[in-house]
């Protein structure tokens, strides 16, 4: 994993870190670790904030042997929330977290995972910028040069910017893509598949997704058909568009009622195969912007609602631009294998301390992710490889 670093010392020093991740510990901070280790401390400081090596060589290492490793059906996206007490971390502030599952002091990161039904480990990862953290984004002279000393203490480059995460997920999946790997299938989160925005980058890029929605968003039927406007005159009639105001997918799937709703398995758990009842639809999403053929159409997609039988309606939905000839155990498969993220999270946060940097600059807290994933990649070769070596077996 560390063969990008230029000199011997710091290759050692990557690995003593990460061997530091790995031992017991409540706190995986500098400071713990070091003494865990027997290691002074501003070794460890002095790798991590003030070194030269590039962290992405290491990730891009990382996420070729994690795919190799892995063998994913699926890519995940996802993010998760770093609690933070001060101020000074890069890209803190008061923003909503679903690890806290409410508004608090903390730093976001996104990532993208390799995902299969048994194993799973993050690809690549982004510190989200918020507004508060770029200087763009404010007409105040006075905060905006504020918040450059900020960014600058940081030592956060200027191309880092406040931007959507799903557009920082986008940037993850294209810089994958340069770096060799192809993703199966993409699946997110309602936080990602109801922006049109994201599924239209997706599509763009030739990606099959499958992601959740609320059912809120619009869709017209499968079957709808583009209609020019009658002639008027001699002018031009325009370009073929629905006639019909596109309804919601909670609509769509309670006009089509409960008669093709079928069982479906997805995957073996630990008291058995887990099921549940499914209505699979064929319609072509609206949404804001849509993206309109030549001929007027919108692209079809799967639409898949979970609709227990004691429920008035659905409980979850999805969409998807998988084919049709799609078998519908796959889609259900695919649209629940986003359990396997927060596994990820817990064992990246609970066992390898992925919360616990303490680090004040934009590429300590990259570095502290790379290695984290790194060890998490360890023990998940070990589960694979030799299971009654971390007593999974």
């Amino acid at each position: 994993m560390f063969a990008s670093l230029p000199r011997s010392d710091q290759r050692a020093t990557g690995e003593l870190y990460v061997r530091g991740l790995l031992l017991d510990g409540q706190r995986k901070s500098m400071q713990p670790m070091a003494e865990r280790l027997g290691t002074d401390h501003q070794r460890l400081q002095q790798f991590m904030s003030s070194s030269t090596w590039d962290f992405a060589g290491v990730r891009r290492r990382l996420a070729a042997r994690i795919h190799d490793v892995v063998e994913p059906v699926a890519w995940v996206i996802d993010d998760t929330g770093f609690p933070k007490y001060g101020t000074s971390s890069p890209g803190v502030a008061r923003q909503y977290s679903g690890t806290l599952g409410k508004v608090g002091n903390c730093q976001i990161g996104v990532s993208v995972h390799a995902v299969c039904d048994h194993a799973s480990a993050a690809l690549d990862w982004r510190l989200f910028i918020p507004e508060a953290w770029d200087d763009a984004c404010t007409g105040d002279p006075i905060l905006a040069q504020e918040i450059r000393r900020r960014r600058a203490r940081c030592g956060i480059d200027d191309e880092e910017r406040n931007r959507p995460k799903w557009q920082l997920a986008i940037e993850m999946l294209d810089e994958l893509r340069d770096w060799g790997l192809s993703a199966p299938v993409i699946c997110a989160d309602a936080g990602y598949g109801d922006n049109a925005h994201f599924r239209s980058a997706l599509a763009e890029r030739d990606l099959r997704y499958i992601v959740q929605v609320k059912g809120s968003g619009t869709a017209h039927a499968a079957d709808a058909v583009p209609e020019l406007l009658p002639a008027k005159g001699k002018g031009w009639r325009g370009l073929p568009r629905y006639r019909t105001k596109p309804v919601s997918l909670r609509e769509h799937v309670l006009a089509a009622g409960r008669t093709g709703v079928r069982r479906l398995s997805w995957r073996q758990g630990s008291k058995g195969r887990l099921a549940a009842e499914f209505l699979t639809l064929r319609v072509r999403p609206a949404g804001r912007r849509p993206r309109y053929a030549d001929d007027g159409t919108l692209a079809e997609a799967w639409l898949i609602a979970q609709w227990p039988p004691d429920e008035p309606e659905p409980v979850r939905y999805w969409l998807s631009n998988l084919p049709a000839d799609t078998p519908l155990q796959d889609l259900i498969r695919l649209g629940k294998i986003r359990w396997r993220i927060e596994h990820d999270y817990r064992e990246l946060k609970t066992g390898l301390g992925l919360d616990h940097y303490e680090g004040r600059s934009w590429a300590g807290w990259n570095r502290h992710v790379t290695l984290v994933a790194a060890a998490h990649l360890f023990l998940t070769t070990l589960r694979l490889t030799s299971p009654k070596a971390t007593g999974a077996a």
